[in-house]
């Protein structure tokens, strides 16, 4: 799964209004497949910026280093 980097979110509010731009301009040419296609390009970038402001609110957790396990000595 492919984690946007959040400090490209603001290049994503730019993709966001020149999608848009495109959007009205289909719809106004009456391209049914642009506009369908431009709608579902619209709804994967939302969502991937919404998780990205997320992933953004979470802290980060350290799970440290593995090391690894010794032998258990014979008794």
């Amino acid at each position: 799964m492919l984690h946007i980097n959040p400090k490209m979110l603001d290049r994503l509010e730019e993709l966001e209004s020149d999608l848009l731009a495109r959007l009205r301009r289909a719809e106004d040419e009456n391209w049914l497949g642009e506009v369908e296609g431009i709608n579902l390009t619209l709804t994967f970038l939302r969502s991937k910026r919404d998780e990205t402001r997320r992933r953004v609110q979470r802290p980060l957790v350290d799970l440290g280093i593995p090391a690894p396990r010794r032998p258990k000595e014979s008794q």
